[in-house]
């Protein structure tokens, strides 16, 4: 199961430079990420090609980070594509703790990344992918 890298960063001038430059130095990737307001924190999250290579630097630097199990699902980017999986993810009572998306090929694909609750026990992978839906491991992530 692919896996996000969750950093928690002071909200001050600098630090995403911190982070940006310590993976940049590790010729890590970033795929995807976004960056939550906590107030005087924030939370970064991080898809990237080597998440494990990424915890360890910034654990090294002292970042408070920790990886998180996701899905991460390919969809069609069409209306009513994401109301389509959040009812899948519904009618097999996955919750959706978290989650964020972006298009790589507008009208055409997308990628929602998902963390949920549940997922483990239900074999939501086959159950998306009978429906339609590509979960993407981490081969096919790191080739995005």
């Amino acid at each position: 199961m692919p896996r996000q890298l969750n950093i928690f960063i002071e909200n001050r001038p600098g630090r995403l430079k911190s982070v940006t430059e310590i993976l940049s130095q590790g010729n890590i990737n970033i795929i995807a990420f976004t960056i939550q307001d906590r107030g005087d924190f924030g939370v970064m999250k991080l898809l990237v090609d080597k998440p494990d290579v990424a915890h360890l630097a910034l654990a090294d630097k002292g970042f408070a980070c920790v990886l998180k199990d996701i899905l991460v699902v390919s969809i069609q980017d069409k209306p009513g594509n994401l109301n389509k999986l959040a009812s899948l993810l519904l009618k097999h009572n996955i919750n959706i703790i978290d989650t964020h998306g972006f298009v790589i090929e507008p009208g055409n694909r997308g990628i929602c990344c998902i963390e949920s609750a549940g997922a483990e026990n239900a074999n939501i992978t086959k159950i998306l992918e009978k429906e339609g839906f590509e979960v993407l491991g981490d081969k096919e992530i790191s080739e995005l």
